[in-house]
């Protein structure tokens, strides 16, 4: 599939970017460097479950542009001023009581953390935790954002 210069959802499978796949973006949020990296998880409002700060993309914003504001919505995160980079994608399945499942891929930006906010959109709908990438990946259900984590 031929995508358009500068194209921000270049990141997604071809499969994702035709429609076959349901296409989202995650923020892996982070502090510090080498041995003292920490990444930011959240629960999910479904299950609990710890996973990154995710959604849909967002109308009006490229892909990095969603990641951010949804870091910001669920996690309270206020990014560093450095760019975002690609880390990679994974996929599962979303599960819905009054939609049938959806097959969606998570498009994984890199985002510096440089404070959390007290206050924020969903703080009385989730929890979050810095962990070592390390504890990280052995927290989260999905064995690609694992694999995406722990070479982070």
């Amino acid at each position: 599939m031929t995508r358009p210069p500068g194209d921000n959802w270049s990141g997604f499978s071809d499969a994702a970017a035709a429609g076959t796949l349901h296409r989202q973006v995650a923020a892996l949020c982070y502090r510090g460097s080498d041995a003292d990296r920490e990444v930011l998880l959240i629960t999910s409002r479904g299950t609990g479950r710890w996973v990154l700060p995710k959604g849909w993309p967002i109308a009006g914003l490229d892909a990095p542009g969603s990641a951010r504001q949804e870091a910001w919505e669920e996690a309270g995160v206020i990014a560093a001023d450095s760019p975002m980079v690609p880390l990679g994608q994974y996929r599962y399945v979303k599960r819905n009581r009054h939609m049938p499942d959806l097959l969606v891929e998570v498009q994984v930006f890199a985002l510096e953390v440089a404070r959390l906010a007290d206050r924020f959109p969903e703080e009385q709908e989730r929890r979050r935790a810095w962990m070592s990438p390390a504890r990280a990946a052995k927290v989260v259900a999905e064995p690609d954002l694992a694999a995406l984590i722990a070479a982070f």
